[in-house]
């Protein structure tokens, strides 16, 4: 059953996630999932749902590995296409299977491509780019800035607990047409400028 969050968050939300859990959960089991909590992994994730713009269709997670937080925003959002990219194919089996057992193939697709490549091939493509853990800022703002649709497009990032204020080079960000709209609980939002 879905619902809505309080407040002017107009995220669906589920008020059971025992379905989203057990996917997660069986990727964990195959080593793709570090966490322990598997429900402060989601609440993690939940960060990010709540910064992807209510007009965006269409959004990538970049490295998805695990499926965090790719799996969990397409849980709480079904009016989103969501793309997962992973170099590995056997994280992206696992995504394949945890995007059946969800319900969510329709909308969801997963593929394996080195990250480079796949922005060659769509360039500016999505509303949405997330990443968490993929790599350093210099690199992550590289391969999202391709793939991010402007004028209005996004790229959210996981920062680390006390980021270093020049972690996100504003000429690096500027020669590559984004802005830094600051850090929001933990997430980084750079926005196409």
């Amino acid at each position: 059953m879905r619902t809505r969050l309080g407040g002017s968050s107009s995220i669906p939300a589920l008020t059971d996630d025992s379905l989203l859990l057990e996917s997660l959960e069986r990727i964990r089991a195959r080593g793709a999932i570090g966490e322990s909590s598997l429900t402060t992994a989601v609440a993690h994730a939940d960060r990010f749902t709540v910064l992807v713009p209510d007009r965006a269709a269409t959004l990538v997670d970049l490295g998805s590995g695990g499926g965090l937080p790719g799996l969990v925003i397409a849980w709480r959002r079904p009016d989103l296409r969501v793309t997962l990219v992973d170099r590995r194919a056997t994280r992206a089996d696992l995504l394949r299977r945890a995007v059946r057992a969800l319900g969510v193939d329709a909308r969801v697709e997963v593929v394996v491509a080195d990250v480079r490549a796949f922005g060659t091939a769509h360039p500016r493509h999505f509303d949405v780019v997330t990443a968490r853990s993929f790599g350093s800022p210099v690199i992550t703002a590289r391969c999202a800035a391709p793939l991010v649709r402007p004028p209005s497009g996004v790229v959210l990032v996981s920062e680390p607990p006390d980021p270093t204020p020049d972690r996100w080079p504003p000429a690096l960000l500027a020669e590559l047409g984004l802005g830094d709209d600051g850090l929001h609980d933990g997430v980084r939002r750079l926005r196409c400028a």
